[in-house]
């Protein structure tokens, strides 16, 4: 083969940037207490409610595969847990298809995406189906469907859903399911997140996340330092945002926590992933009221607390 194309070649493919060294972070060892005979599978998403539970959606027994299947997960994929870790309920068998986000909102609803069904669903805390947005199987950016939503996050009135991995937008609808409007050009809204001030949009693809306020306008975009993909975002409040990202800019893969100040500035940058290559991908992340941060791994099969350093969460 000539220079001439081996230099071509080279060009057209760099070399990875250096892996990103950071301290690493322990995790709380022994949380949470993962019944016997459960089928733990692919941990998609987490949150918090309001008395400190903990609530995990996960994949029982099934792995990411396009096409998607068309048959329901037989298991149960949401497991709720005290602060202890103690499995207090499950619920969801033979209900969703690749379930994907989940969101505990103000008055404790569970808002649950479903990228193979393209909807968003609203239960009770007792899994009581009550709200079904979107067409079962059916791809569009309108008003009545969705393309791969991922997550959801709640402003008084409006109910924001990221949408998604086809499509390239935010969607807000009222609490009782009638659409509002919808905004943004993302590729792979992945994660969407509100405080008082702004809603924050992980612009996965874009290795960004944009700074919107109330109204939808932009007013920031805070790439990451790495280059990496941003899956999930929390506010740490004061305008401080908690961030999960894929472990470096070339393979997208492992777990890295990043506080971001403000100004879109990074804090500090903690590495949560296992050993290995690909052993790990953190996906989602949720806080409580005591300064612990709950992250969910896909290719680790696993969701972890961890302690935020003191003053991360001020």
């Amino acid at each position: 083969m000539g220079a001439a194309i081996l230099l071509a070649l080279a060009a057209c493919n760099p070399a990875p940037p250096p892996r990103e060294e950071v301290p690493k972070l322990a995790v709380d060892a022994g949380w949470p207490t993962i019944p016997a005979g459960a089928k733990f599978g692919e941990v998609s998403a987490v949150d918090v409610d309001g008395e400190g539970n903990v609530w995990v959606l996960h994949r029982a027994g099934r792995k990411w595969a396009e096409p998607f299947p068309k048959e329901p997960i037989p298991e149960p994929t949401v497991f709720k847990f005290s602060p202890e870790g103690k499995l207090l309920a499950e619920w969801g068998a033979g209900v969703f298809v690749m379930p994907h986000g989940i969101s505990i909102a103000p008055d404790g609803k569970v808002w649950i995406t479903d990228v193979a069904r393209e909807q968003v669903m609203r239960f009770s805390p007792e899994g009581a189906l009550e709200l079904t947005l979107g067409e079962q199987g059916v791809t569009r950016q309108d008003a009545s469907h969705f393309g791969r939503p991922a997550d959801v996050a709640f402003l008084p009135g409006r109910v924001l859903v990221a949408d998604g991995y086809v499509n390239t937008r935010v969607a807000e609808f009222a609490p009782d399911g009638a659409f509002l409007r919808d905004w943004g050009d993302f590729k792979v809204a992945h994660a969407v997140a509100v405080d008082d001030r702004h809603i924050y949009v992980a612009d996965r693809e874009h290795a960004r996340i944009a700074v919107y306020d109330h109204g939808g306008k932009e007013v920031a975009s805070w790439p990451s330092p790495a280059g990496n993909h941003t899956y999930a975002i929390k506010p740490l409040g004061g305008g401080r945002l908690l961030a999960v990202e894929g472990r470096d800019g070339a393979d997208r893969n492992g777990a890295i926590l990043r506080i971001y100040s403000a100004d879109g500035k990074v804090e500090a940058s903690f590495d949560i992933g296992l050993p290995g290559e690909d052993a790990s991908l953190g996906h989602d992340l949720a806080l409580d009221g005591k300064g612990h941060a709950y992250v969910t791994d896909v290719n680790g099969g696993r969701v972890v607390r961890v302690t935020l350093p003191t003053g991360a969460a001020k």
